[in-house]
């Protein structure tokens, strides 16, 4: 089945070590994520790709609890939803990053615990084709250990 990236530019992808593409202004240097046409600092267009370090801390954290609307649904039905985790993740010194958990338990989840970007499953088109998404994921559980459905 081919996977693709639910918006391009974003992530690299396909990769081993995914990282998230965000942008750096050549004027003054704000870093933000995704990287926009220009900088919403000083207004300069000099801003270039940068990719974002692929660790980084959970800052704080909540679960979706409802069906989201577009453009984040995923083809899920009342019927098939389950809650799953959202995050903000500090990405080093240079930015905040909101994205989904690979978890939903509270439990599992801590401020200031490390978390790795993964890419994960989003949904499957009409066609088959597979559309994946970035996620953060607690560094201790792994890839393996996370629970990427975002059951409870």
């Amino acid at each position: 089945m081919a996977s693709v990236p639910f918006a391009p530019d974003v992530f690299t992808w396909p990769a081993d070590e995914p990282q998230l593409v965000g942008g750096r202004c050549g004027e003054c240097g704000s870093v933000t994520f995704p990287q926009p046409p220009s900088c919403a600092r000083c207004g300069s267009t000099a801003v270039e790709r940068h990719l974002l370090p692929r660790r980084g801390t959970l800052w704080t954290f909540t679960t979706q609890e409802f069906l989201p609307k577009e453009p984040y649904a995923s083809g899920e039905t009342p019927e098939t939803f389950r809650p799953y985790g959202v995050g903000l993740v500090q990405l080093g010194d240079e930015v905040r990053v909101e994205g989904r958990l690979t978890t939903a338990d509270v439990a599992r989840l801590e401020f200031g615990m490390e978390m790795e970007v993964v890419v994960v499953p989003f949904r499957i088109d009409a066609d088959g084709t597979e559309v994946v998404t970035y996620a953060f994921a607690p560094v201790d559980a792994g890839v393996e250990g996370a629970d990427q459905a975002g059951e409870r």
